[in-house]
């Protein structure tokens, strides 16, 4: 019996400028839907009357509303699963909240919509009534706890393991697209060319090597997979997270350090000697109530983020990305005296001589 699977919807690829050379390329496309480690990741679940989707109801002109809101059965395997992948030790933390403008995850559990993710950060341009996440089935089924530890990897920044490059997977293409038009999933074939047979820049994937125990890969029955040969019989991964899940985001997040952060003095500025992939963290206590401008020097693609700390939690307040432009990330910002501040710069490469260093002012 074909397995459900979790249906991501198509990402608009980024667009970058002319003239980028291969090396700055690949940094941003790795690294753009990443959080800067030290986030805590805070999700909330839809819980009211009013969360609900509107559908049409087939053949009358009328539509009924679909609710969003989950048994507490439902949620708490979710919850277990974000502590899971917290618990490897990763320099992300989850916190979950009741009110959505304090959530950067929104969780829904609307049956029959299928089960998704926004991916990273990118969960950052959905409003704030809209899910970043649905589950359309029952998570307390035998197997299924493996949905919401998938999904939750989507929301860290990672993508499905089967539609890597070097998977080297040679797909009977006509059937998978009858296999995945059936039950239980009726796809479409762009729906199944997106999830499925659509092959993922290098730069995108989890790491060089496929990874077929991994939890972002799919089970997939027999007569499917043409190459590799063992796998003509059906792939079966076992639905936990693998040791090059673990990997991965232990070097995407690793653990926080326990020092506390230097402190980014206003105008005075900061270097930063990073390399792609690495991150500064600084404190800000500014000494008046006024706009900030906060920015990077240097040849350099970087994202910049500020968190406000509050009930001693970091919450994030504002992003700039620059990555692939010619310019640098420069935020403006509210800062109010007696406050503390959190400025994460988060490097993805630097192709002048030049230092990169970071400003308050």
């Amino acid at each position: 019996m074909t397995a459900r699977y979790c249906s991501l919807a198509q990402r608009s690829a980024p667009v970058f400028a002319p003239g980028l050379t291969a090396e700055r390329l690949s940094a941003l496309i790795g690294g753009r839907p990443m959080w800067v480690n030290g986030t805590v990741v805070h999700y909330c679940f839809f819980d009211g009357d009013t969360d609900a989707s509107v559908i049409p109801v087939p053949g009358t002109g009328q539509s009924r509303r679909v609710s969003w809101v989950g048994a507490k059965e439902q949620r708490d395997v979710v919850r277990e699963c974000f502590k899971e992948w917290q618990d490897l030790g990763i320099g992300l933390s989850f916190a979950e909240v009741d009110d959505r403008s304090e959530a950067e995850l929104r969780i829904g559990f609307q049956l029959g919509d299928g089960s998704w993710s926004t991916v990273g950060k990118d969960a950052l341009q959905v409003g704030l009534n809209e899910r970043t996440m649905n589950f359309g089935w029952d998570l307390t089924a035998p197997g299924e706890r493996a949905t919401a530890l998938h999904e939750i990897g989507h929301a860290l920044g990672m993508l499905h393991e089967h539609q890597s490059p070097f998977a080297g997977i040679h797909w009977d293409d006509e059937a998978v697209y009858a296999d995945l038009a059936g039950p239980p999933n009726f796809w479409s074939r762009d729906r199944t060319y997106v999830n499925i047979l659509r092959k993922l820049d290098p730069d995108e994937v989890n790491g060089s090597l496929w990874d077929s125990q991994s939890i972002m890969e799919y089970p997939f029955s027999a007569g499917l997979i043409l190459e590799p040969e063992q796998y003509r019989g059906g792939l079966n991964p076992p639905g936990t997270l693998s040791p090059a899940d673990k990997e991965f985001v232990l070097r995407w997040y690793p653990p926080a350090g326990p020092a506390r952060p230097p402190a980014l003095v206003p105008f005075r500025s900061a270097p930063i000697g990073l390399g792609p992939g690495e991150q500064a963290d600084f404190t800000v206590e500014p000494p008046e109530t006024r706009e900030y401008t906060v920015g990077t020097f240097g040849e350099s693609d970087a994202v910049v983020v500020v968190f406000e700390e509050r009930d001693g939690e970091p919450r994030y307040l504002v992003g700039q990305d620059d990555g692939g432009t010619p310019r640098n990330a420069t935020i403006r910002a509210r800062l109010v005296k007696g406050r503390r501040y959190f400025v994460r710069v988060r490097l993805y490469s630097s192709w002048g001589s030049g230092e990169t260093a970071v400003m308050c002012w």
